[in-house]
């Protein structure tokens, strides 16, 4: 059978305790323990028949942040003003210089995933649309990106060439993750875009045309 299949996994797994100690403890064993956690993800997904299989996103701290961290041009801040419950409020992706993707991106978090599993190795990177998102307009510099459809087509340019290495690495099966979608008929969201600079009405286009 080839993909896309009638049923997959979509988005990250639940970390196993030990991977998220690891991680919290920055151990100097960390990657051991996400081959293995990774390892055992893959066993479980083929064990229960699904014909195309994740690394869970176990190498990553955020299933978005780690990809747009590693594009020129991206800076990660602190957000201010924010608390979510119970948990550290994640950094935003700001754009503060021109964007492009100059060096490999999880290549080879793919290819350990491709060797790990005799199914299809299926990747997930974040949308171009995730990029402005959070911060909207007041996250991208206007010094480099005094009009945003320049920012915008830059940013295709960057993903094009972060999926052309992954391609070019064996990966059929590439899923665009944009859960921005499920946020823009949300009033608060809007209004936070407006406050951000941006006119929410149109942005569902602008995210689907990027895609």
């Amino acid at each position: 059978m080839k993909p896309p299949f009638h049923a997959d996994h979509v988005g990250s797994l639940l970390r196993p305790s030990e991977l998220v100690a690891a991680r919290k403890a920055k151990s100097a064993n960390l990657k051991e323990v996400e081959d293995r956690a990774i390892r055992a993800a893959v066993a479980k997904q083929e064990a229960i028949g699904l014909r195309s299989v994740t690394d869970g996103e176990f190498r990553r701290d955020y299933w978005h942040l780690d990809f747009m961290r590693q594009l020129d041009g991206v800076t990660l801040k602190q957000a201010v003003g924010m608390t979510f419950a119970a948990e550290d409020v994640p950094p935003m992706a700001t754009v503060t210089g021109k964007l492009a993707c100059t060096k490999p991106i999880m290549v080879d978090h793919f290819r350990f995933l491709k060797d790990a599993t005799r199914q299809t190795a299926k990747f997930c990177m974040p949308s171009p649309g995730s990029l402005h998102f959070r911060g909207g307009r007041n996250a991208i510099s206007r010094d480099v990106y005094p009009e945003l459809a320049e920012f915008w087509v830059d940013a295709a340019a960057a993903w094009r060439q972060a999926i052309r290495q992954l391609g070019e690495a064996g990966c059929t099966y590439l899923q665009l993750d944009d859960v921005g979608f499920s946020y823009l008929c949300d009033s608060k969201v809007r209004e936070n875009f407006r406050a951000n600079g941006d006119d929410p009405a149109g942005l569902q286009f602008t995210y689907a045309q990027a895609i």
